[in-house]
């Protein structure tokens, strides 16, 4: 049976409890095994962070011991998905540039606040996550973010709406959902779920989150089965 870890924490306001119970639940309809945190010190534990499938993260605006990091850097680099939302994943931990390394994005504003109408446009052939997937409709916060360049992008929506100093530049497609590799490992976002209810309101949210963590969650077992080691990933180097 697969094993997840879900983070849960932070503020309140993006309701970590309501979304990591959610995404269990999607999980566990797939054979996981999932455990919930309260507390990022199990982050502390690397052979049981190397045990896991996937991390999901569900932890906004937190403090976190960069040893931590390293020890979520090299379960995930071995092949350990890691998949997350909104601000949940892409900001968790403001101040530690490693994070945002491995997640592929940074969030720096949500123009106009909540009850932004706007469109998420799927990318066809982009990811079988978005496989039969239409474009839809979303009412909640507009995601932009600072981006990795290197990210797989499935899923897009067009900036400016509302009326910012932002709007003196060209209009551009904000990714809303990505993949990308750390390693070995499997990495998902999607912008989308300021709350829980956005997985009811908008289902489609709630498809590429449930197929973006299976993905995600799919890497350790290939890994396994391939022979795929961290050697050729390792560095000495001072990186941060």
């Amino acid at each position: 049976m697969k094993k997840a870890l879900i983070l849960q924490g932070g503020w309140d306001g993006h309701e970590p409890q309501l979304t990591s119970k959610r995404f269990a639940g999607l999980l566990e309809k797939h054979g996981y095994t999932c455990t919930i945190s309260d507390t990022l010190d199990v982050l502390a534990d690397l052979d049981m962070l190397m045990g896991l499938d996937l991390i999901v993260a569900c932890w906004t605006m937190g403090e976190i011991n960069h040893d931590y990091v390293v020890n979520i850097c090299k379960a995930v680099g071995s092949g350990v998905g890691l998949a997350g939302c909104h601000g949940g994943m892409c900001d968790s931990f403001r101040q530690d540039t490693e994070w945002q390394f491995i997640t592929g994005g940074q969030w720096v504003s949500h123009p106009g606040g909540d009850g932004i109408e706007y469109m998420v446009n799927i990318r066809p052939g982009s990811s079988p996550i978005v496989e039969g997937l239409e474009d839809f409709p979303v009412c909640s916060e507009h995601y932009y973010l600072h981006i990795d360049p290197s990210i797989e992008v499935l899923a897009t929506t067009r900036f400016p709406i509302v009326p910012y100093y932002h709007i003196s530049n060209k209009p551009v497609d904000m990714p809303v959902a990505w993949t990308k590799f750390w390693g070995n490992g499997r990495v998902f976002y999607t912008s989308l779920g300021h709350h829980d209810d956005v997985f009811d309101k908008s289902p489609n949210a709630q498809i590429l989150m449930e197929r973006g963590m299976v993905w995600a969650g799919e890497g350790k077992q290939y890994a396994v089965e391939h022979g795929l080691t961290t050697e050729r990933f390792e560095n000495t180097a001072k990186m941060y």
